[in-house]
């Protein structure tokens, strides 16, 4: 629970608050550490802008033009840096926007720690590590691309995670930033009424149980989806709605899944929820992941 936002400031009015992630790499990680402090306040909305490969001292000043603009608004923007070359960091840090420096903060401790000093170098896909990542986690978005919606049964044994879930309930989303930002291999299979006849799992999973998650909403929330693809539809009743989550919840529950209600829940929560649930389940069973991915960590183990 969060601590009620001081009267009169502009998130407690509803402003959105702009935060601007910057990298003179990918940007993933200034995302990643940014956003896990930012799910901290569930009631501030943010609108997040990322703005990676800032490789030059005039690409630095024309970001920090852009973020000296946005000061200009009504809400104090919020900025989070993990840029590592030396001359491009300082550039940025001339912002009149407050800002925190990932790199700044800890590379200067665990310099002092090793008695060394670092290279201070975007490393991109120069360095084997790098490459290595990425290289998984375009494996992994190929994988989720292809197996979205239950288009392709191929390959379906490798998957890491596989999603159930009745139609716009997130599975995609979810899909793809678990394969975006863990490197993991997720299906995602939607269940229609032919599926919900019966508390079975689908034929194509019927062997994946212990790599299932199932995911739910409210049946409001879900209405309200549908709506805006298919308005006044039956795919978009409260009815079908409420009948396709109902169906579900039994299958889930008859094959002890793990769940997640998506409704109020950000990606990024529901991806935690994810990865901790079945790191569990497996270590529970004994089973050993198939596509060498950690789900603890998140990441691919390499021998």
């Amino acid at each position: 629970m969060t601590g009620p936002l001081p009267a009169g400031s502009p998130a407690a009015d509803g402003e959105p608050v702009p935060v601007f992630f910057l990298s003179d790499s990918t940007g993933i990680s200034a995302e990643t550490m940014g956003n896990a402090l930012l799910i901290q306040f569930p009631d501030v909305h943010f609108e997040r802008t990322l703005i990676p490969f800032i490789s030059t001292v005039e690409m630095a000043r024309e970001v920090v033009a852009q973020v000296d603009a946005a000061m200009e608004g009504p809400v104090t923007p919020l900025v989070f840096t993990t840029a590592a070359v030396d001359e491009v960091r300082q550039e940025l840090m001339r912002t009149k926007a407050p800002i925190i420096d990932f790199f700044g903060i800890h590379m200067a401790r665990v310099e002092e720690q090793l008695g060394a000093r670092g290279l201070h170098e975007a490393r991109r896909l120069h360095g084997v590590g790098d490459v290595r990542r990425y290289n998984d986690r375009m494996a992994a978005i190929e994988f989720a691309i292809e197996h979205d919606d239950g288009l392709s049964p191929r390959g379906l044994d490798r998957a890491d995670v596989v999603l159930l879930a009745p139609s716009r309930c997130g599975k995609t989303p979810t899909a793809m930033y678990l394969a975006l930002q863990h490197g993991l291999f997720v299906a995602n299979y939607p269940l229609v009424d032919e599926d919900l006849e019966t508390t079975d799992l689908p034929a194509p999973v019927r062997d994946l149980a212990d790599r299932c998650f199932g995911l739910t909403t409210t049946v409001a929330r879900l209405s309200r989806v549908r709506q805006e693809r298919r308005p006044d539809s039956r795919y978009a009743s409260e009815e079908q709605c409420r009948f396709e989550l109902r169906r579900a919840t039994a299958m889930y529950d008859t094959h002890h899944l793990p769940t997640v209600d998506t409704s109020a829940a950000s990606v990024e929560e529901i991806a935690t929820v994810v990865i901790q649930a079945l790191a569990r389940q497996r270590r529970s069973s004994g089973a050993r992941p198939q596509s060498g991915h950690d789900l603890r960590r998140g990441r691919t183990t390499h021998s």
